[in-house]
């Protein structure tokens, strides 16, 4: 039988580890908020399904009908994990779902002041997006344990990838190097991301949860720096974070301090990174460019 893979949510990390598994000649569907971006799913070789929070999918059972595999990459709002509320009865009714991706973020663990933090770590969300990914997260594992719905969290560090990098920040001018002594955080390339996904389809263990990010927790301001002297321009200046001009979400992310550990996904997925630091990843970046 024919592999599907299904995502809630066809976004960034969605999208590469579909086009991966669509080169291996899986059937690849995915969702959309916006009608206009229908085509481009559908000329990436993905079935497109109009989804958002007030618009459940027309026809659940028609657009799940041969899922074997389903990634959950939709945000939870302030009404909760619109997936759970809409579509989990239609998931748990499908036949022959062998894995699900819930993809989280490392936020659920809180701010620990710089210390490092692994899957095992107490869950301190300290906002209300943390404390929204960590009810959907228990939602999705009460399925596993209620249903025995194959389900695996994934909890995703700040991603990067083409188009959407700190190269690309300098370049359109909005780079700013942020000084909050002791600050770091974490990241994960969005090919990473991908290579993960992948190798727990290929071993799955339901249940079971994983940090996803790279052997560097660093500075934001040492990447902003990095990024510069790779593209040859000087750095800006280091602004006092109590100065610095920040949306209130961004302002948000500095309450959160701490070193994630990767050490789950290489012990027990065998995954090596491509891209184990952003010296790494932001140099593939720039050749590619």
């Amino acid at each position: 039988m024919k592999r599907r893979l299904f995502c809630f949510g066809y976004g960034f990390s969605a999208s590469v580890l579909a086009a991966r598994l669509s080169a291996r000649d899986w059937a690849v569907a995915g969702t959309t908020r916006k009608p206009d971006k229908l085509p481009a799913l559908a000329a990436e070789g993905a079935e497109a399904f109009l989804l958002d929070r007030d618009r459940p999918l027309d026809d659940p059972a028609a657009a799940l009908a041969g899922a074997t595999h389903v990634l959950i990459s939709a945000p939870p709002d302030a009404r909760g994990d619109p997936i759970l509320d809409q579509h989990a009865a239609d998931i748990l009714a499908c036949e022959g779902i062998e894995w699900l991706g819930y993809l989280s973020t490392t936020g659920v663990y809180g701010d620990r002041g710089g210390a490092w933090v692994d899957e095992d770590s107490a869950l301190e969300p300290t906002g209300p997006r943390g404390e929204r990914r960590l009810a959907a997260e228990n939602g999705w594992l009460a399925l596993w344990r209620a249903h025995g719905l194959p389900v695996h969290i994934f909890r995703l560090a700040g991603i990067y990838g083409p188009g959407r990098n700190a190269l690309e920040t300098v370049r359109r001018g909005r780079a700013q190097r942020i000084d909050k002594p002791g600050q770091v955080f974490s990241r994960i390339h969005v090919a990473d991301i991908a290579s993960v996904l992948e190798a727990s389809i290929a071993a799955p263990n339901p249940g079971r949860a994983y940090n996803l990010c790279d052997d560097d927790p660093a500075p934001p301001e040492a990447v902003i720096a990095h990024a510069c002297a790779l593209l040859g321009v000087e750095p800006p200046p280091l602004v006092p974070f109590e100065a610095a001009e920040l949306s209130e979400m961004a302002r948000s992310f500095y309450r959160d301090n701490k070193r994630v550990s990767n050490a789950r996904i290489k012990a027990e997925l065998g995954v090596s990174l491509a891209y184990p630091d952003y010296r790494t990843g932001l140099k593939a970046l720039l050749a590619e460019s």
